[in-house]
């Protein structure tokens, strides 16, 4: 099998991927005008070199023929380096905590033709698993959307676009943080602890380095 466009990369978590039977592009005017002259949605996956989901899903999925050919049959796929393009991992990123209330990599977003995006995740298992849909299964029902319910599509990406444009707008308060404010805090991540596998919330999980100093300094304080 020949290279895809990835081959010519600088970075070397994007030639990781310049063997996948993907079609992948990287960012860039190439990309956005294919999809806006074939009129497909935007699959766009963005990881770096040492994230161990990145791997997991690129072997599962990225690797396999017939997810490959399910992706460039529908999207035009894009494969971002964050460490290379900081910036278009941090717009994405606000997506897809505005759309599922967390983050993390690999991240996977479906966008419009103009770069909007309208659905987006994190890690998807070639299998249903840990409360998550196949990648295949998810493929299947963007590209159904797409078809026959663009409009809703299209309807979303304007309401995540305003929404991340609000945030972006958002300037620090230079008051000090609330005790109120911290126990609030306190008591949502208890309740999203997993007691028995560690870390907060469901599968797939990530570092999250301030979370646990806001939580041993508050221990500290005997809270």
């Amino acid at each position: 099998m020949s290279p895809n466009r990835l081959a010519g990369a600088t970075s070397p978590y994007l030639l990781q991927h310049a063997d996948n039977p993907v079609d992948w592009y990287p960012w860039g005017p190439e990309a956005l005008e294919r999809a806006r002259r074939e009129d497909k949605p935007i699959l766009l996956s963005i990881g770096y070199a040492a994230c161990h989901w990145c791997h997991v899903m690129a072997h599962e999925s990225f690797e396999d023929p017939e997810t490959a050919a399910l992706m460039n049959r529908h999207f035009v796929c894009v494969k971002v380096d964050r460490e290379e393009r900081p910036d278009v991992d941090a717009i994405y990123m606000d997506a897809v905590q505005a759309l599922t209330g967390h983050g993390g990599w690999p991240l996977t977003a479906f966008l419009t033709p103009e770069g909007k995006p309208f659905y987006a995740g994190t890690y998807y298992p070639k299998e249903d698993r840990h409360g998550l849909p196949a990648f295949r299964r998810v493929l299947e029902a963007i590209a159904e959307v797409w078809a026959e319910r663009r409009s809703e599509a299209e309807t979303q990406a304007e309401r995540v676009t305003e929404a991340i444009s609000r945030v972006g707008a958002l300037r620090a308060s230079g008051e000090p943080l609330s005790e109120e404010v911290a126990a609030a805090a306190s008591r949502a991540l208890r309740e999203a602890f997993d007691p028995v596998w560690g870390g907060f919330g469901a599968a797939p999980k990530f570092p999250q380095p301030m979370t646990l100093e806001l939580l041993l300094r508050r221990h500290l304080r005997g809270d």
